[in-house]
């Protein structure tokens, strides 16, 4: 009887390891697919396609791709980018990882990609990644996953692929090939207000796209003069994908207005954006 008893508790405890592994294996594949509840995805991305994701992902997937374009990499880098870091972080820039793995793309200081802190960094990170990319050979015409797995050598080297769809409608609306396609509702607490909230937007909008002679002392907010249209948007769905970490509550480009208050798109009738500028507003204090 004892002996029956300790062969079945042997074999319930080799049941649960193979479970608890299965289970580590399911969620490193599929990844952000079981992190996501839908009540906490504030923005809508609609480009030939409708992505959703929360604040912070949308921030760091603007910041992801602003930083490409300012490199010049074409815009297949910034999807390969994106889908690397859905894939690595769920478009987040985390504290630690598998092993020594940080950041958006899980980037390790043991193999040479910078200190704890500066991959931390959304930017440095970014650039660090597509450096790596540049230097892979022929990526271009490279399958997604094919491409990322040449930069973060993953013991899943599939598994970038099922991010790509999503990363194309990140891409074209990030990068500017869409109207009105970033949309997202700021909680009634937004990070900052004032004068801080403008000038923390200011630096941030010139450190992801280069941008030069952007005044950053008006308290309520900026204006900047984009080069066409395609530029327009790219910083008018940056202003609102940076709404709720900058206190942005208002962004204007053309006859298109987006407000914190509804948190989407509308006309503004018989109104345009002053000489064709890209204007945002922050909220004031308290």
């Amino acid at each position: 009887m004892w002996v029956r008893t300790r062969a079945t508790v042997a074999g319930g405890v080799v049941l649960i390891l193979i479970a608890v592994i299965a289970i580590w294996l399911v969620v490193r594949q599929v990844g952000d697919n079981l992190t996501l509840p839908l009540v906490a995805r504030k923005c809508t991305v609609q480009a030939d396609g409708r992505v959703a994701l929360d604040a912070d992902q949308m921030a760091n997937a603007a910041t992801i791709a602003a930083i490409g374009a300012k490199r010049g990499m074409p815009e297949r880098a910034v999807v390969v980018a994106l889908a690397t870091a859905y894939q690595e972080s769920g478009l987040r820039n985390l504290a630690d990882g598998d092993r020594d793995s940080v950041g958006l793309f899980q980037q390790r200081p043991s193999q040479g990609w910078g200190t704890p802190a500066q991959i931390r960094d959304p930017r440095y990170a970014a650039n660090r990644f597509y450096a790596a990319l540049k230097k892979v050979r022929g990526w271009e015409k490279m399958r997604v996953t094919d491409a990322a797995q040449r930069v973060q050598r993953s013991a899943f080297p599939e598994a970038y692929q099922k991010w790509a769809d999503d990363s194309e409608v990140l891409s074209r609306a990030l990068l500017g090939d869409a109207s009105g396609a970033v949309a997202c509702t700021v909680g009634r607490t937004p990070a900052m207000y004032g004068a801080a909230a403008a000038a923390q937007l200011t630096r941030n909008l010139v450190l992801d796209w280069g941008l030069k002679g952007t005044d950053p002392t008006d308290p309520t907010g900026l204006a900047v003069t984009p080069g066409d249209q395609r530029d327009g948007w790219r910083y008018a769905h940056w202003l609102v994908s940076h709404a709720q970490d900058h206190g942005v509550k208002r962004v204007r480009f053309g006859d298109l207005e987006w407000t914190a208050r509804n948190g989407s798109w509308g006309r503004v009738d018989g109104q345009q954006s002053p000489a064709g500028q890209v204007v945002a507003e922050v909220f004031n204090e308290g």
